[in-house]
C-alpha cells in the first residue's frame, strides 16, 4: 500500500518521542506537513513543516479534533483503535507506534479483538498490558511508514 497524504497527523500525547523523531525526518525529507494533536505541550522541531494543536483534556478530545479535520488520504499516527477505525471509515491511513498499518480489511478484527481483551482486563482475568516499547519498534515503524510514502 502507497499513498500520497496531504498531511500526518500524530495523536501525540502517547506517541513515543522515537516515532516522532521519525516522522519529523520523513516530514523534511518529503516536505510534507505534520500536525500533532495533544492536550499538553509537546517538544517540536523549528519547521514550517510542523505544528501543534493543544486542545482541552479530557476523554477523546484530541481523537474528535483529528477526525474532524482529517482528510482522505492523510495519514495518522495514533495507538488508539477506535480512533483508527474511524479514521479508516473517513478513508485516510492509520499506523500505530510498533508499525502495524490499519486497513478497512483488518480494522473490524482489530477493534474485536481489542473491546474482548479490554473485557478482561475490566474482569480482573487479564493483567498487564503490551510489551514494552523498544529499538525493534521503531524500525518496524520506520519501515512500515517509508513503504506508505515511497
Amino acid at each position: 500500500m502507497k499513498i500520497k497524504p496531504n498531511k500526518i497527523w500524530i495523536d501525540a500525547d502517547a506517541c513515543p518521542k522515537a516515532i516522532k523523531e521519525t516522522v519529523f525526518k520523513a516530514s523534511a525529507r518529503l516536505n510534507l506537513p505534520v500536525v500533532l494533536v495533544a492536550n499538553s505541550y509537546q517538544t517540536i522541531p523549528h519547521s514550517d513543516l510542523v505544528r501543534l494543536i493543544i486542545v482541552d483534556r479530557g476523554d477523546d478530545v484530541a481523537d474528535q479534533y483529528i477526525v474532524d479535520h482529517v482528510e482522505k488520504n492523510d495519514l495518522v499516527i495514533t495507538a488508539d483503535i477506535p480512533l483508527a477505525a474511524r479514521i479508516v471509515e473517513k478513508e485516510a491511513v492509520a499506523i500505530n507506534p510498533r508499525g502495524e498499518i490499519y486497513t478497512e480489511e483488518n480494522i473490524g478484527e482489530i477493534l474485536s479483538m481489542r473491546n474482548f481483551m479490554k473485557e478482561l482486563r475490566d474482569g480482573g482475568s487479564l493483567t498487564g498490558g503490551p510489551a514494552a516499547f523498544s529499538a525493534r519498534d521503531v524500525q518496524e515503524f520506520a519501515n512500515s511508514l517509508n513503504k506508505l510514502l515511497s
